[in-house]
């Protein structure tokens, strides 16, 4: 395997560690550095738990133990190496075996791979034998299969526990739901998929490539739950139809629906593109197949079980922005800020309709925006940075789970607490 920044993302755990000093603050730092690690993506992180420490001398402190999930385009000698530069800075010093330390932080998973040596084995070979280690990490990835045991990670746990949870278990508040997410392949809406999937829920993930999608598919999948494509171009005249009628039927019906897909006319081909070319696009995906696919979908929720619809508007639509893109987006997403709160006196009490309006959320576009907006961004935003697509994710959560069963009809700005 190619050790470099140029092969392809892989996903790997880490399980951490620490029950010396500022336990909290040594984690909080080791985490800090691994965000900063060139060719590392943190993904989810796990809750912290308090353990005994295991072997050692005695007298030690009790650990704080989590597990972090990573999307790297490093190999596993590069990560590890980048894994041990954080554990020296912040301050572990190896005294002696399984000794009180800062900070510890082990390589447990890297893709499937399976490997054997002096500096480094994969799986880590006593993962299955430690609860510390199984709890959090089934926390983020309950369906990921250890390459060699064939296990998963939640089933590793019950078998080494003796307890498995019925029904929703804490953090699983979602389990059963069904979910279609549209656009789910990149961006805000893989982000939400995965989301809900961590959840507990079922997502079908919708987009125009089956690779893509069945890419965000098997993630969802780590997490014990059904991923599933469904593809339909939602720019066709009958593609919000063709796939109201295929998702429906995946799981016959559905629970939630986000409506996510939109037109890009930021980046790539759909940047060069004419005032009116552009206007034609966010007019047909956006704006048309969302409210169609909402009325059809939201009406068979109504007939039977209910459930929540999420759309996607913009939190700048009812104040303006100037220029092209803000013209655009103000016209569109307005439409479907005002259509949400229509449909959702329309379908009340069965099914719920929210909308979230994200603001400054640092997508492709916002990747390479130049300097001057970066610095708009900080100035427009009191939060002063930019929003991730998993804020908008954790949203969009909420809103579909039973913690918001009382809100109807709402726009929901995901901006950082702008308010102009």
């Amino acid at each position: 395997m190619k050790d470099g920044p140029g092969q392809a993302p892989v996903l790997a755990y880490l399980a951490f560690g620490s029950n010396l000093g500022d336990r909290r603050g040594c984690i909080d730092r080791a985490l800090t550095a691994l965000r900063a690690v060139p060719g590392v993506e943190v993904g989810r992180t796990s809750s912290l738990y308090e353990t005994a420490p295991v072997g050692g001398p005695a007298g030690q402190g009790a650990y704080l133990n989590g597990a972090v999930e990573v999307e790297t385009a490093l190999g596993p000698d590069a990560l590890l190496r980048a894994i041990l530069e954080i554990e020296a800075a912040v301050g572990r010093e190896r005294r002696e075996k399984d000794g009180p330390r800062t900070i510890d932080l082990d390589l447990l998973l890297y893709g499937d791979v399976v490997r054997q040596g002096a500096d480094l084995t994969l799986p880590h070979p006593r993962m299955p034998e430690r609860a510390f280690v199984l709890r959090p990490l089934a926390e983020i990835a309950p369906g990921l299969v250890h390459p060699v045991l064939g296990r998963t990670v939640a089933d590793l746990l019950a078998e080494l526990t003796g307890v498995r949870p019925f029904g929703a278990a804490p953090g699983r508040e979602l389990s059963g739901v069904r979910a279609l997410v549209t656009g789910s392949t990149s961006g805000i809406g893989r982000a939400i998929a995965l989301e809900l999937a961590c959840a507990g829920a079922d997502v079908l993930i919708h987009g125009r490539r089956g690779a893509a999608a069945e890419e965000v598919a098997a993630r969802a999948r780590l997490d014990g739950v059904r991923g599933e494509v469904v593809l339909a171009d939602l720019g066709e005249p009958s593609g919000w139809a063709e796939l109201a009628e295929r998702a429906w039927g995946v799981w016959d019906g559905l629970d939630v629906v986000v409506n996510n897909a939109g037109a890009d006319t930021l980046t790539g081909e759909g940047a060069r593109w004419a005032f009116e070319r552009k206007l034609e696009a966010l007019l047909a995906i956006d704006v048309r197949a969302t409210m169609l696919l909402s009325r059809a979908l939201g009406q068979r929720m109504k007939a039977g079980q209910g459930g929540t619809i999420v759309n996607v508007g913009w939190d700048q639509a009812e104040t303006g922005m100037a220029g092209d893109s803000g013209e655009l987006f103000a016209a569109t997403k307005g439409a479907v800020m005002a259509f949400s709160r229509s449909l959702a006196l329309s379908l009340a009490p069965q099914v719920r309709v929210h909308c979230a309006a994200p603001g400054w959320i640092r997508t492709a576009w916002g990747e390479q925006a130049s300097s001057a907006w970066q610095e708009r961004v900080r100035q427009e935003t009191p939060l002063q940075r930019w929003g991730r697509p998993s804020d908008v994710a954790a949203t969009v959560r909420w809103l579909v789970s039973p913690g918001a069963r009382y809100l109807d009809g709402q726009i929901v700005r995901v901006n950082g607490g702008a308010v102009r």
